[in-house]
Formats: C-alpha cells, structure tokens, sequence
C-alpha cells in the first residue's frame, strides 16, 4: 500500500523541504493546537502515505476545514514514507492512523512482514500503483521494461508488487534493475536521467511533469491487476479493539476532507500549499483531478471508503497465484468491516 534535484538539484531540495515542513508542521505545537488540546480534543497523530503531495492533501484539507475538530480531534499530520514505513510506525504506536497501499498490506501480511494492523476505509477503490517514466526513454509497454533500470524505495508497494506485476504482463522480471531511492529523490533522480522509470501512483504524473519537464509515461498495474484495491486507512489492531467509536468518527472526518477534495481541488491544493511551502499547487490540484477517477467504483456505489469482502478476497487470490504471498489469508484478516463505511 508502505507507501515520493528540481532541475535536479532544486528538485531534492523542494521536495525535501515539504518532507521537513510536513513533519515541523506536524511536530510543533501551535497556540492553536494548544487552545484545542485545553477544549478536550482528543490528540491524533495521523501519517499521509508518501511524502506531502496533492494525493495526499485531504487530510490537511479535513483539519483546515474544522472537520476533525468537529468529530473531537486535534489532529497531528506528518509526512509518511510509504506502505511499510506506515504499517511500523502505526502498530509501533507512533501514529494512530496512515494510509497504506492495501495490497502492499496483504502482501506485507502474508509474508510475514508486519502484523497487529486493520484497514477501516478505503481510499482509493482501485490501485493507483505504477511505473513512471518519460518520452524518450524507449518505454512505451511493459515488456520494453526489460533492460531498463527503475529505482524506489524498498518498501514501496510498487516495487514489492512488481514480481507479481511482471508476471501477469509478460515481463521478465529478472531482466529489470531496481536501485534504492527515497521519496524525495525519486523525481529527481528520473529527471537527471540516472534512471530509467520510477515506482509511483498513477496521479504523479502532474508532479513528475513539473520536474522532468518531460511527459510523463505511466504503466498502471491496475491494466492487468483490476480488482486490487489503491490506499487504504489503517489502523493498529489495538486501537481498532479498544476504541471503535473513536475510529469510526476519525475515518467519517477524513473521508469528508477526501469528498470536500476531490469536490475543490484547486482550494485543496491551496490549502496544502498553506501548511506545505514547498507545494506546487498546479500539480497538486491536477493530482486530485486525476485521483477522482480511483475514489469511487461500481461496487462502492456514492459511499466513499467502502470495502468489499470477495473483491480483496479475489485479490488474494491473484497475489497467491502469482506465488505472491506465502501464507493464506482471509479478508477477515487485515479489514475490519465492523468499522469500514457500509455501501
């Protein structure tokens, strides 16, 4: 799901910089913070899932508009570093919510890797995972992948997914390069031209436009994995336990930030560029422009955050036919549907 040089160097500084002002703004605690603390506000550190980009400003969007204090919530928001990173710091009590990509979840569960997490909401109702890269390169298919060199962080949910990506689109997988990058080089790094592609979210694309003043190129792996479902809100298994009515309320807020979003999103990206000094509003409005799509599905009906038992069954099912996942699972196991929106 764990979890994102600027002409190249102005490029990892920018982004850097929204990295350091998500977490200074999270961190340091305003007059603001102080006065709802004092009113009863219940203290909630919340995670985005990669970095402070447009995908990801709902959340800012729900604590700008008075919607988590509304539901009883000071809320803390600090940049995340994708699915594992999110799933650690949560279950490590760290955090009390983030957003992981649902199936890097299944995978990271399945293998052993991280346990003591739920998923209460739905993000996205489809995956947004992708390979990213620009004109030029020689990509234009999956199979042109082969040969190439792709870098991203090893917890990303693109590259874990990848095996099981390339073997559903014909790729041999032992034909591509993958090298270690971190959030907030990654961009700059397909921009300098020491790589070939990216792992990335499909609603990057504006972003990585903006930096490699290229166009971009994007593989989504939903082309061949269509039931897989995008971010997912999580949650430790022992907050889900010991205070359901504390989750359900947090997840109604942020899902309302998610609507009023995708509803305004060029208010939205103000409102991240506000708490973000590094933000490219332009990208971060066309990120959400191009998010909308992901939101809602044919089975999610109008509500947003909805989870579907057989659909994230069939989904383990494609993950264990891949040779993906080296324990069975149960969509009992890593969803909470007592605490997920109803349809």
């Amino acid at each position: 799901m764990r979890r994102l040089t600027r002409t190249v160097a102005a490029a990892a500084l920018a982004t850097a910089l929204a990295l350091v002002a998500g977490c200074s703004s999270g961190s340091d605690k305003s007059d603001d913070a102080k006065s709802a603390g004092a009113a009863g506000l219940e203290k909630v550190t919340y995670l985005t899932s990669f970095g402070n980009f447009g995908r990801d400003s709902y959340a800012w969007v729900a604590k700008e508009k008075g919607f988590f204090k509304e539901a009883g919530f000071d809320v803390d928001i600090k940049p995340g570093q994708g699915t594992g990173a999110v799933i650690q710091t949560v279950v490590g009590g760290q955090a009390d919510f983030g957003p992981i990509d649902l199936t890097g979840g299944l995978l990271q569960l399945g293998n052993g890797q991280a346990k003591d997490f739920v998923a209460v909401a739905a993000i996205q109702q489809r995956t947004m995972a992708a390979i990213v890269s620009v004109e030029g390169k020689n990509i234009a298919t999956p199979k042109d992948l082969e040969g190439k060199k792709l870098a991203d962080t090893p917890s990303s949910v693109v590259r874990n997914l990848f095996p099981t990506y390339a073997k559903l689109a014909g790729i041999d997988a032992s034909k591509v390069t993958w090298v270690n990058g971190e959030p907030q080089t990654l961009m700059g790094t397909l921009a300098s031209g020491a790589v070939d592609g990216i792992g990335q979210f499909v609603v990057g694309q504006p972003t990585v436009e903006a930096v490699t003043k290229k166009k971009p190129v994007v593989l989504p792996y939903s082309n061949v994995m269509q039931d897989l479902y995008g971010n997912a809100l999580i949650t430790s298994t022992k907050i889900a336990k010991e205070k359901p009515e504390m989750v359900k309320k947090f997840t109604a807020a942020l899902l309302k930030g998610l609507e009023y979003a995708l509803a305004n999103p060029q208010e939205a990206a103000t409102i991240l560029k506000k708490n973000v000094d590094a933000t490219n509003p332009a990208a971060a409005a066309a990120e959400l422009q191009l998010m909308a799509a992901y939101v809602r599905s044919s089975n999610s009906g109008t509500a947003l955050g909805t989870l579907d038992s057989g659909r994230v069954a069939k989904s383990i099912a494609l993950l264990q036919g891949a040779g993906a996942l080296k324990q069975n699972l149960t969509p009992d196991q890593i969803i909470d549907f007592n605490l997920a929106p109803k349809a």
